[in-house]
């Protein structure tokens, strides 16, 4: 399984990104999902995460600004961004845990990152 993460780019402060990950390759089940984020000269954070019963979590700064969603198709997730500003410009990964076979036990699988800067 790769995923694989777009949707990064510029945005100017008070507008909108949405990413999207991707999982190529076949798995058996989806158990969970997460966006992090690693700002510049800053360590990675947690920004979103969505668990196989639906329940998010959101970090501080972007609860009321950010949704994580998946499709119905449980192979790709979304992290709409809104009112984004300057403090959220970031490299921005993906990651999904995932059950690669019937018997087997899940583990992370990580994007390769997307860049956002939010900037006027």
């Amino acid at each position: 399984v790769q995923l694989q993460a777009s949707g990064g780019g510029l945005a100017q402060p008070g507008g909108s990104l949405r990413l999207s990950c991707v999982a190529s390759g076949n798995f058996f089940s989806f158990e969970a999902a997460a966006w992090y984020r690693q700002p510049p000269g800053k360590q990675r954070e947690l920004v979103a995460s969505l668990t196989n019963s639906g329940t998010t979590t959101y970090e501080d700064s972007v609860k009321g600004r950010f949704t994580i969603s998946r499709d119905s198709a449980y192979d790709t997730v979304f992290l709409q961004m809104n009112s984004l500003s300057p403090e959220d410009t970031a490299i921005y990964y993906c990651t999904m845990y995932l059950v690669e076979s019937p018997h087997g036990q899940p583990r992370d699988f990580w994007g390769q990152g997307t860049q956002v800067t939010v900037s006027s």
